[in-house]
């Protein structure tokens, strides 16, 4: 797995990247966002571990150039502002994931692995469809109607959840524990910020919308009117 660290703290950095490479992780490492940002446009990466507060370009700037670029690439925000304002702001920049300092180097172990399993690895060339929403495992693409949706990593992992229990309301914490893999503070929003992102971009335009919400309950993905 190929890593690219973009921190402007030296020993933070070098702490980092010291235990990745411990791991069998492939690591480089940039300073700023001006160099982070030409490493992640240059090279192929599996995983971009990206702080906030840089030199020249900040991270969230970096994180949405990325995306203009690249949408499959994950991206784990690594930062010390905390907030949930700060984490949704880095998160509709484009990121997959948010760490805020202090943390333990297992907690970000643990968020890498569940970043870096990819539905398609395992999906071959199998395609999920409900109504005109069509998803191929093979090519990681999606289409509705013939036109193609790009969707984050994260989003493309919540959106195949979604497809795998069409019809069926999955709660948050059925979402936390599959979709995240690991643990956060379900009394956020970040799933609802999530499901928004989707709905933006699956189900706006579209006469007949797919993601609904059943109050108090969860979510459901299924072809008929609602919420």
């Amino acid at each position: 797995m190929k890593i690219l660290l973009v921190e402007d703290e030296p020993k933070v950095a070098s702490f980092i990247k010291k235990g990745l490479e411990e791991q069998t992780y492939e690591v480089d490492q940039a300073y700023d966002g001006n160099f982070g940002l030409r490493l992640a446009l240059q090279n192929e990466y599996d995983l971009i571990i990206l702080d906030i507060i840089l030199p020249n370009m900040n991270g969230l700037e970096v994180c949405r150039e990325i995306r203009r670029h690249k949408s499959s690439v994950s991206i784990l925000m690594l930062t010390a502002l905390g907030t949930t304002d700060d984490k949704i702001t880095g998160l509709d920049a484009g990121a997959d994931d948010y760490l805020t300092k202090p943390f333990e180097f297992k907690e970000l172990l643990a968020r890498i692995r569940a970043l870096s399993r990819r539905v398609g690895e395992t999906g071959g060339g199998e395609k999920i469809v409900l109504s005109d929403l069509e998803m191929d495992l093979g090519s990681k693409t999606v289409t509705r109607s013939g036109k193609v949706i790009s969707l984050t990593a994260r989003e493309f992992t919540l959106l195949y959840y979604l497809l795998r229990n069409k019809g069926r309301v999955v709660s948050r914490v059925d979402i936390t524990e599959n979709v995240w893999e690991t643990s956060f503070d379900t009394g956020s929003n970040v799933i609802d910020v999530y499901i928004n992102f989707l709905r933006k971009k699956i189900d706006k335009g579209f006469p007949t919308k797919l993601i609904h919400t059943l109050v108090g309950m969860g979510y459901v993905l299924k072809e008929e009117e609602g919420a």
